[in-house]
């Protein structure tokens, strides 16, 4: 406020005169802009840049498994003052993006648990996954520090990506066991590795660190094995359905050569 005072009296100097009314009502809007920086400012205070970082790398690293679980429950820890969201997280606790992420959380949770639902729905999330883990590792940081944040952009957008190819690998995997149990299985043990990991960040950084590093690399022996295993049920299918495997060039001339 005595800043608008001060600017208040400027004006008045310079011949630019403002009435009572507006200037106290443009003097409380600045209070509230003042008040709300202030809060940013003490969130901010209270992360390190290890805890920060941790942060940022679970909210990209989740989302995608669940992203909307990861924007309803950050966002609800923000809104019940259990957590003081830092940087542009605090958007997060609006009530119409809880409203709209409760929502969609909503419709996942029970289609992800349907065999081929799960994987149809997989391939609609994956434009949004990725982009949405980048922009929530960003904000993190908020816009006062574009550095930190661009490279959380980055690091954030990398993790979605390869817990979302973990996941669409794996499920298409499972689906190609009748029953659904494995399915609901799988479902709800990405329930609980989404939640827990943002909670391990934010209590243990150092810990989710280390526990982070090991599960990217057990993903990508898995994602790689399944992998292989798709393609071999793909080639069986195929000789099922009469599709014989082409064959090599190379293979059919050194059979030329041996008459």
């Amino acid at each position: 406020m005595d800043i608008w005072n001060t600017i208040v009296t400027w004006l008045h100097g310079i011949g630019l005169h403002l009435d009572k009314d507006t200037a106290q009502t443009v003097g409380q809007a600045a209070d509230q802009v003042g008040q709300a920086a202030g809060q940013v400012g003490q969130a901010m205070a209270q992360w390190d840049w290890g805890q920060l970082m941790a942060l940022a790398a679970a909210l990209g690293w989740a989302s995608g498994f669940r992203l909307y679980a990861v924007v309803f429950v950050t966002g609800m820890l923000g809104a019940t003052d259990v957590l003081q969201l830092p940087g542009g997280l605090t958007v997060l606790q609006q009530p119409v993006i809880l409203f709209i992420s409760g929502a969609l959380l909503f419709v996942e949770f029970f289609a992800d648990k349907i065999p081929g639902v799960d994987s149809a729905w997989d391939v609609v999330q994956s434009v949004v996954r990725v982009p949405a883990g980048a922009a929530l590792a960003a904000s993190v940081f908020g816009t006062d520090n574009a550095t930190m944040a661009t490279a959380a952009a980055l690091m954030g957008g990398t993790l979605a990506l390869s817990s979302q190819v973990a996941k669409t690998t794996t499920r298409a995997a499972i689906n190609t066991s009748p029953e659904p149990f494995s399915n609901w299985g799988a479902s709800l043990l990405e329930d609980g590795v989404s939640i827990g990991a943002v909670w391990l960040a934010i209590n243990h950084p150092l810990v989710f660190a280390v526990a982070l590093a090991v599960v990217l690399v057990l993903m990508w022996v898995l994602t790689w094995t399944l992998w292989k295993f798709l393609r071999a049920v793909v080639r069986r299918i195929r000789r099922w359905l009469g599709h014989e495997e082409p064959v090599a060039l190379a293979a059919t001339g050194a059979d030329n050569q041996r008459y």
